[in-house]
């Protein structure tokens, strides 16, 4: 096997590890009962009024958002982001994996469902930094901000503000017409959007040079 190889299964190892990390955050934000990230959202509240688990939610979110890609860049799209299409799949897995391994815990005060929030931020903000130390693909719901971002013209952050808000607003609807109440977004919703990026970011300043060094 040659360096290059090794180098590209590396990376690629360090993603995967990457999407289970953050699998595990999104699990603990939904255990936490303190609504989940924006991102996580919509799939938990279609996971609670269908018999779809909140992965397989996941993987049709992100079809979606890949579609959407598509439909925006048309010709300009990059046929190597179809990589994004088995990434879904992966991460929806083990999403539901790590449900069904935290299935057992249960907050039992409020003070505990804060404990199990910030252990979500903190899981997800890690998983977050190893993809962008990996550096091989992104997900689809990076991708569908970035492809927004090249149809408008518009910052990354300022359109990440816009396509979360409006996963909140979906997700909230959709908890309200077939719920008859809001669920999935609450005050742990603002903390994830608040902290994940601080954290990812610190994350990355601690473990960025040793992790690219032994991926290189």
């Amino acid at each position: 096997m040659t360096r290059t190889r090794r180098r590209i299964l590396k990376r690629y190892a360090y993603f995967l590890a990457g999407l289970l990390v953050l699998a595990f955050g999104v699990a603990f934000s939904i255990k936490a009962y303190l609504g989940t990230s924006p991102v996580s959202a919509p799939p938990y509240v279609v996971s609670e009024f269908t018999p779809i688990t909140v992965g397989c939610a996941t993987i049709i979110m992100h079809l979606l958002f890949i579609a959407g890609q598509w439909a925006l860049l048309g010709k300009r799209y990059k046929y190597f982001q179809l990589m994004q299409l088995p990434v879904a799949f992966a991460f929806g897995y083990m999403t539901d994996l790590a449900m069904w391994t935290v299935r057992g815990l249960e907050p039992s005060n409020y003070l505990w469902q804060w404990v199990f929030c910030l252990i979500g931020v903190l899981l997800v903000g890690i998983g977050v930094a190893m993809e962008v130390i990996a550096n091989v693909v992104v997900l689809a719901g990076e991708g569908i901000i970035l492809a927004l971002c090249e149809v408008t013209g518009a910052r990354f952050h300022l359109m990440k503000v816009i396509v979360d808000t409006a996963l909140v607003a979906v997700a909230a609807a959709l908890s309200f017409i077939f719920l008859g109440k809001v669920i999935g977004v609450r005050e742990g919703t603002l903390a994830a959007a608040w902290l994940v990026g601080p954290v990812a970011r610190k994350v990355m300043k601690i473990i960025g040079y040793t992790s690219r060094r032994i991926l290189t």
